[in-house]
């Protein structure tokens, strides 16, 4: 069967949320739309989910890493537009009309990005930190040039001409910068929303960061090679550790925030992540990583 749009989701041991995002993708309308799934090699099995939704095609990718994931599934798909959307992530009902109306207004379109919380209240310090900083799309879009994947629209003219995600960096603002040096453009497209959870420990915040860090340095230092760059990314972990006191308003200011005690418990929890990347991108430039 021939489609004109497909959905490519990377999976990897979360078939929990990957059911809640196949739920919600399923209340679209799914006509002349594959949804491919691919899973990044899990070790819990996929078995109720492949037969609670037999409209959606299981790939198994064995190369570890999302990026391996999008591109196995660029690959194994033949629809012109393609439509990134992450297996953690919550399709509105009116996704994949937004999706499909918005071909065409860019090369690459990026979409609205909101968090919600998975657990109930009071907010811990990481959903607290999360609700006020996680996924700030606008910026990325409009002031940086690039849309995370989470919630990504372009077609495979696109892709072929900028060709594959590259793992190990940070992947989706990499991919995004090699379309701009191409002469292609990202738009943002309000329409095209969907909700991410936040991070609900520490532990999780923390595991993020440290992934986010090595695949920042690994792309800074491509475009920025050899002593200069490790000066550069030197100076910029000092103002990261500065970063932290300005953006204690943040949470003073934001009206998502219930109470002195999310207030407080995302304040420090900002404050203890800003020294921590710090120390961690310190260490990559003595040749240590992120550990």
């Amino acid at each position: 069967m021939a489609f004109d749009h497909v959905v490519i989701i990377p999976h990897y041991n979360d078939s929990k949320r990957l059911a809640r995002c196949l739920g919600a993708l399923a209340q679209n309308d799914l006509s002349g739309v594959e949804v491919l799934v691919v899973d990044n090699a899990s070790t819990e099995p996929l078995d109720a989910v492949m037969a609670a939704f037999p409209m959606v095609r299981f790939v198994r990718e064995p190369q570890a890493g999302a990026a391996n994931a999008r591109n196995r599934g660029v690959a194994e798909s033949r629809a012109g537009n393609i439509f990134f959307l992450d297996a953690d992530c919550v399709p509105e009902t009116g996704w994949l009309a937004a999706a499909r109306a918005a071909v065409g207004r860019g090369d690459l379109v990026g979409g609205a990005i909101e968090v919600f919380d998975e657990t109930p209240p009071p907010r811990s310090g990481a959903e607290s930190f999360e609700t006020v900083f996680a996924f700030n799309y606008r910026d990325y879009i409009l002031n940086k040039g690039f849309s995370v994947t989470a919630n990504l629209v372009t077609t495979r003219r696109v892709f072929a001409a900028v060709g594959p995600f590259v793992h190990g960096l940070s992947e989706d603002a990499e991919w995004c910068f090699r379309a701009r040096d191409k002469g292609f453009r990202v738009v943002l497209d309000e329409g095209l929303r969907v909700a991410h959870p936040t991070r609900s420990d520490w532990p999780a915040l923390r595991h993020k960061w440290r992934r986010i860090t090595r695949e920042m340095f690994g792309l800074h230092m491509a475009e920025h090679p050899g002593a200069a760059g490790r000066l550069r990314w030197l100076l910029r972990a000092f103002a990261v550790a500065a970063s932290g006191i300005a953006h204690l308003p943040k949470f003073l200011l934001d009206s998502r925030l219930n109470g002195a005690g999310e207030r407080m418990r995302g304040a420090l929890t900002l404050l203890r992540l800003r020294l921590l990347r710090a120390g961690w991108m310190i260490a990559q430039v003595a040749g240590f990583g992120a550990r």
